[in-house]
């Protein structure tokens, strides 16, 4: 653990985030491109039915990944912290309780997708029977058979993340995403007939999230790393020291977030399906491409999440604010780079998925044109979300979440839609992007300005009864 400690307080931020977040980001990418690689190869049927159906099943199956930031971010946040204080056991016990959670969770989403698969793809926008019974291929083998591998192994990237082991925690994503995307093809138009091509997709799928969850169980359990601190043994002491509360403070807020995208994408898809397939094709197309922003933000808030907890936990004040502001320049950059690339080039990049003569070339186009506006505006709320989630203020970054996604986007759909048709519908997650990004904008600040203010009259205290100056960066934790 030495080699861990001296990243979280000794190396330069810059140098600090370049080793936590660059492999998390790295990892973040690959679940994009493995996540596009269905869409890919099945864009290459050029049959927009199948296209469809797959980009439909996203929300299901990104729900797995709201479950594992539940107890994953949730997790890392309390480990972090604990580490911090130098409270290893608290730190181990947060990891059993976490692991078990997920676990739990995960089987009773699988077992209720299962029971209630038809109103649900119906729900998602699938009550085309042909894309019915595609979507229904799909969600039964990436969310009923592999949904516990696919959200434990997410889990435990965050939980080895936590305590400073981000290289492993990216093999074990990147595994994952290299190995579908070999698979793929593999199944799709060798090993399976024609016309099961969906049915090919989720197979590889499921492979390949089973092949990285067995990776992070041969981590925890090699002996080299016998001073880990992750435990996946719960016994009482799991449920002490507010560990689940705090867990859970920390952790809906992700959860929230991840959740209320789905939501907000399968009323979008819902909506949309209105205009027909090729509608429908385009946006899916488009909502993917731009996912690569989100992921690359995602990927540096993770990485930066266990220093920001650890530097506030242990005291270090000014370490913590500086690391949110690089933290958050870093982020409105990639935006900004994500949204000019996919603006200028928004007809290539769609075009990779699905021939120039399909008509949901020209609606992808134009969605992705619309949803990358957003970008930087998504980034930097993304940065700030991330840092009250490290920092143990899940109420707040619970509302911002919920600001973000589901709370003004899925109203401001049906408002748009009656003036712009779907270019409305779409619209509305770029603009609901920038009133959040103000919004978490003015919280961090008024989060700062309570803390100087603490620290001023600390100080004014400590002079008037004689006692030691407080420390640089003394918190309340």
């Amino acid at each position: 653990m030495n080699s861990e400690k001296n990243i979280f307080e000794q190396s330069s931020i810059s140098g600090a985030l370049m080793q936590l977040a660059l492999p998390t980001i790295l990892g973040q990418i690959v679940i994009v491109f493995y996540n596009m690689a269905d869409t890919f190869f099945i864009g290459r049927t050029n049959n927009n039915v199948m296209i469809t159906a797959v980009t439909l099943c996203m929300p299901a199956f990104m729900f797995l990944s709201a479950i594992a930031n539940l107890f994953g971010v949730g997790g890392s946040s309390v480990i972090s912290r604990a580490l911090g204080k130098a409270n290893t056991d608290r730190a181990s016990w947060t990891c059993a309780f976490s692991f078990w959670g997920c676990v739990l969770l995960t089987l009773v989403y699988s077992l209720g997708v299962f029971v209630f698969i038809d109103p649900f793809i119906n729900f998602l926008g699938g009550s085309n029977p042909e894309v019915h019974i595609l979507a229904s291929q799909y969600l039964i083998w990436t969310v009923v058979i592999g949904g516990l591998a696919t959200s434990m192994n997410a889990l435990l990237a965050h939980l080895v993340r936590s305590e400073g082991r981000a290289h492993q925690a990216s093999v074990g994503v990147i595994l994952g995403g290299c190995l579908n995307i070999i698979l793929d093809p593999l199944f799709m138009f060798i090993i399976l007939p024609e016309g099961q091509e969906v049915a090919g997709a989720a197979v590889a799928t499921t492979i390949s999230n089973a092949a990285s969850f067995l990776y992070f169980i041969i981590v925890i359990c090699n002996g080299k790393t016998k001073n880990s601190i992750i435990s996946v043994k719960l016994t009482k002491h799991s449920f002490e020291w507010e560990i689940p509360q705090k867990v859970l403070s920390a952790g809906i807020p992700a959860c929230t977030m991840t959740l209320a995208e789905n939501i907000s994408y399968s009323i979008l898809d819902n909506l949309l399906s209105a205009y027909g397939t090729a509608v429908q094709a385009g946006i899916g197309i488009a909502k993917k491409i731009n996912m690569l922003t989100h992921s690359a933000v995602r990927g540096l808030t993770q990485g930066a999440l266990p220093l920001l907890g650890y530097s506030y936990s242990a005291g270090m004040r000014k370490r913590t604010e500086k690391i949110a502001q690089i933290t958050a320049n870093y982020a409105v950059a990639i935006g900004f780079l994500c949204m000019a690339g996919m603006f200028i080039f928004s007809a290539d990049l769609v075009s990779l998925f699905i021939s120039r003569e399909n008509p949901a070339l020209a609606y992808g186009s134009v969605f992705l044109r619309i949803l990358c506006i957003g970008a930087p505006f998504s980034a930097l709320a993304y940065s700030f979300i991330s840092f009250f989630q490290a920092v143990g203020h899940g109420g707040t970054s619970f509302v911002l979440a919920l600001m973000r996604k589901g709370m003004l986007d899925i109203p401001l759909m049906f408002v748009m839609r009656y003036f712009l048709a779907e270019k409305g519908i779409v619209a509305a997650t770029p603009i609901v992007d920038a009133i959040c990004c103000l919004s978490s904008l003015v919280m961090f600040l008024s989060f700062k300005a309570k803390h100087v203010k603490k620290d001023k009259q600390r100080k004014i205290d400590n002079k008037e009864t004689g006692k030691d100056e407080v420390r640089e960066g003394e918190v309340n934790v």
